[in-house]
């Protein structure tokens, strides 16, 4: 039986993207976004959870996100999760799980902040229009 790995998030990024350029010349930007759950709770108060994705783009995708989205900006993001080692200066091993995006949709205008709150925009809220920048590298451009 096949398996999956397959990851799809709408969230808001937390900061501004950063992007370097490997030893080999590929371009790769990183970026965190949040997802917010919200609820009411048994007793009816409003409960909200975020969490935090670490996001790695390579390629063209790469540079545009560089150089389009910025903190707070909503984004659509289709990837595969992948878990990292290494170790620290003292020698201890680290790990990290990042998503790979292989497709990168910006949401909204580039104007459209969600500051104060990082969850996903709820429905019918702020604008919608997508830029064209879905700029697919494939699997096949993923470098590992």
């Amino acid at each position: 039986m096949a398996s999956v790995n397959k990851v799809i998030l709408i969230g808001n990024l937390g900061a501004d993207p950063e992007k370097r350029v490997t030893g080999s010349g590929q371009v790769v930007t990183n970026f965190n976004i949040a997802t917010t759950e919200r609820w009411n709770d048994k007793s009816g108060q409003k409960q909200e959870r975020t969490e935090w994705h670490r996001i790695v783009v390579w390629g063209p995708q790469a540079e545009n996100c560089a150089q389009y989205l910025s903190k707070g900006r909503p984004v659509y993001i289709e990837g595969s999760l992948r878990t990292r080692q290494w170790d620290d200066k003292e020698g201890v091993k680290r790990y990290t799980t990042e998503v790979v995006a292989q497709r990168v949709q910006f949401l909204g205008s580039p104007n459209d902040r969600r500051e104060s709150s990082y969850g996903p925009p709820e429905a019918g809220s702020g604008s919608t229009n997508n830029t064209p920048f879905d700029a697919g590298s494939g699997p096949d451009d993923v470098p590992f």
